[in-house]
């Protein structure tokens, strides 16, 4: 195989934007030859704005067994991901899926199990691990320079969102449409990152605000308190209602911090460990002493081409991927853990390791089928809106 077909399942926003890149040659190695929607005016876009030797499918199966493929990226509504992920990969093509992996990690774990037992390539669109800031940040912790993690406090309000948005199209913000809000939709990526960098948490407190900022259903405004395995412990803050909005990840380890913000990586680095300073300083109010810097990167971030670009390496070469497609339900159980633990108002334990019972009333063993009873609860009332047919332009926004 010279190049890999590609076809998109799903040309709105994100999908659109996918095509396009494809088509101007960004991706060295892939093609696009086909494109599905199930809406009319996103066919009509692509006829008017693709090569005309792209083929056009109303529907993502009928693309898949076509043949005009290799591969398939899918872009539908989140329900949907694991659905066509699975049909693709029975079907002898490699699948890369947008995030999130899906709704609940059990239709995810379904997935999971089918591309464990493929040949073909799986892939994810975590994009933000191609940020040279993130990698750098990964290599520094994965190096242990930076010794034991102590502290995590992530404040991602800038996913500001107008009330345009959440009306434009008939699934978004709802819980039988998308499934859940800014948690499912905008922050799959900081919570892949979180997990990539820090690990996964043992324990949750969440509490997730729905139509706080918005005529919505779903939640717009989250405040989530975790505990880490090491004894660490974090706070994760976002919302789409903040304008201007902040993305700083601040990272406090025994060898000093870590600050992420505006693309720049600081660190207050402490000469020695704060753990043995603390136990051998004799001075009650001495601190550790310490210099400031500016991690140098590399500079690069590809986004989306980027994870495109390995996906077809690994198909054409055998190199690595951006993340394998399977690393979704990472992500994907701490927003089910968080919105578990907001609609019981208990803290879930994630680990079984660590709390294998939990001794607290106040506490609860993730439970992904309790998570989905829950979850189709708020679906059997969710409320059916008008699809506008709009598709706003993603470009700049991640």
């Amino acid at each position: 195989m010279d190049e890999v077909r590609l076809g998109i399942i799903g040309i709105g926003g994100m999908g659109g934007a996918h095509a396009c890149s494809i088509s101007e040659g960004k991706v060295p190695g892939m093609q696009l030859t086909a494109v599905a929607d199930v809406r009319q005016i996103r066919l009509d876009w692509a006829k008017e704005n693709l090569s005309p030797d792209v083929k056009c499918f109303s529907d993502g199966r009928a693309l898949i067994e076509s043949g005009a493929c290799d591969a398939v990226l899918i872009a539908t509504p989140h329900y949907l991901h694991p659905e066509f992920v699975i049909f693709a990969l029975q079907h002898g093509l490699h699948a890369i899926s947008e995030k999130p992996a899906g709704v609940y990690t059990r239709q995810v774990r379904e997935m999971n199990d089918v591309a464990g037992k493929s040949k073909n390539v799986f892939a994810i669109m975590f994009n933000q691990r191609t940020n040279c800031v993130y990698r750098k940040l990964h290599e520094m912790i994965q190096s242990g320079e930076l010794g034991m993690l102590k502290r995590v406090n992530w404040i991602i309000t800038d996913w500001y969102r107008t009330q345009s948005y959440y009306d434009a199209a008939g699934w978004k913000a709802t819980w039988d449409g998308e499934g859940g809000g800014v948690l499912l939709n905008q922050c799959p990526h900081q919570l892949d990152l979180l997990q990539w960098l820090c690990g996964m948490p043992v324990k949750v407190r969440a509490f997730c605000h729905e139509a706080k900022w918005h005529e919505i259903e779903v939640e717009d405004d989250v405040t989530a308190y975790l505990e880490f395995p090491g004894g660490a412990t974090g706070v994760f803050v976002t919302t789409t209602g903040d304008a201007p909005g902040t993305n700083r990840l601040e990272l406090t380890f025994e060898m000093g911090r870590i600050i992420c913000e505006d693309g720049k990586l600081l660190f207050d680095r402490l000469e020695v460990s704060e753990r043995k300073f603390c136990r051998t300083e004799k001075e009650g109010f001495a601190k550790p002493a310490m210099e400031h810097l500016e991690i140098t990167t590399d500079g690069e971030n590809e986004q989306h081409v980027g994870v495109l670009k390995a996906f077809t390496d690994r198909i054409l070469h055998g190199g690595p991927l951006v993340a394998d497609g399977t690393e979704g339900i990472r992500g994907l159980m701490l927003s089910n853990a968080m919105y578990l633990s907001s609609w019981r108002k208990k803290t879930v334990v994630l680990s079984r390791d660590r709390d294998p019972v939990p001794t607290d009333d106040d506490e609860l063993l993730f439970d992904e089928d309790l998570f989905l009873e829950e979850l189709n609860k708020r679906r059997k009332t969710s409320r059916k809106k008008e699809d506008k047919g709009i598709t706003f332009d993603t470009k700049g926004t991640y």
